[in-house]
């Protein structure tokens, strides 16, 4: 055989390795979650830069780093139905493999998230029970025990009597709702001295600090026998507590709510803020990535699963609904762990 002939034959062999290698690696990589292919997965708050979501972040750049996968955290700065459809429209366009959601409307956002699952994205939620478009929807405990517990600590500040109103950040809001008809459901049953004076229309707080500030100071100088306030929203709690402080009602007006503990420590211990209950939103992150990573790689979640993080060892599964255990009581005397 000619020189010409044995190249032209060892190109040939070279060509056919090298297809097979790629042929082999293609196919490692194509199965999604399972051999070796990075998932990316996106979360999406109910808005970026306040210090509940910022915590949230943390959570989901852990788990990035802990598992390898591209996990990011987007969406814009204020809270926004018609602004998170866009920011889900646009990660459906990116083909991520994974949604995670706080929706600041469930309702608004189902069409979207239908369209998403229908195109092989997995969609997890938060704060969002009842919803439909979403695989499963992770919350750190039942919402109307969390209400009643909380309900519980501000009857205690307020000896059981007296007028009291209740703050959610906005009504479409599923969770906050939740808490709060939980916790008017408590106090008509556990504590008939107690009334709430709003119960026929929850304050709105939007997400807005300043004005919640400005809300409290106008409530309480309209109701000079206000006792009590109840506030669902992490974003608005440090802007009532403030309110309360320059009044010089600390312990007069009990407040209530739940946040970020680091947030709200100076007002605990001034006792404009008399109880702080809160999950923490970064062990939430986490969880919801983690559980878009196991479907997504072919995985199944059932009941009793420990999903590795604390206050979710023992899940309980309802539905399309994963409830933990993991809600917290925060005082000055916190353990340091607890003063994320």
């Amino acid at each position: 055989m000619k020189r010409s002939g044995i190249f032209a034959m060892f190109l040939c062999l070279l060509l056919l390795s090298v297809m097979s290698v790629s042929a082999q690696s293609a196919n490692s990589s194509g199965k999604a979650g399972a051999q070796g292919k990075k998932l990316v997965i996106a979360n999406l708050p109910k808005s970026v830069g306040g210090a509940w979501f910022n915590r949230m972040k943390v959570g989901i750049e852990r788990y990035g780093k802990d598992t390898g996968n591209d996990a990011f955290q987007t969406g814009a700065d204020k809270s926004d139905a018609a602004l998170q459809v866009k920011e889900v429209e646009n990660l459906i366009e990116q083909g991520v493999d994974v949604i995670t959601v706080v929706p600041v409307s469930p309702q608004a956002l189902e069409p979207v998230l239908q369209t998403a699952r229908q195109k092989g994205i997995i969609v997890i939620s938060q704060e969002a029970q009842g919803i439909k478009n979403a695989d499963y929807d992770v919350e750190a405990f039942d919402g109307a025990a969390y209400g009643a517990h909380v309900m519980d600590k501000l009857a205690e500040g307020m000896g059981k009597s007296g007028d009291y109103i209740i703050s959610v950040g906005s009504l479409t809001a599923a969770s906050h709702m939740s808490w709060a008809n939980g916790a008017l459901a408590r106090q008509k049953s556990a504590y008939p001295n107690m009334k709430c004076i709003n119960e026929k229309a929850f304050i709105e707080s939007n997400y807005d600090q300043k004005a919640s500030q400005e809300k409290a100071a106008e409530l309480m100088k309209t109701y000079p026998n206000l006792k009590g306030m109840f506030v669902t929203s992490a974003t608005d709690l440090p802007g009532y507590a403030l309110a309360v402080e320059e009044a010089n009602k600390a312990g007069k007006v009990i407040l209530v709510g739940n946040g970020v503990p680091n947030v709200n420590k100076t007002y605990l211990q001034s006792k404009a803020l008399a109880y702080l209950g809160c999950w923490d939103p970064a062990d939430a992150g986490y969880v919801m990535a983690k559980v878009g990573e196991i479907l997504k790689s072919g995985g199944k979640i059932s009941d009793g699963q420990n999903l590795g993080v604390k206050g979710y060892e023992k899940i309980t599964v309802q539905g399309n609904v994963i409830m933990g255990s993991a809600w917290k009581d925060i005082t000055p005397a916190s353990p340091a762990g607890d003063w994320f």
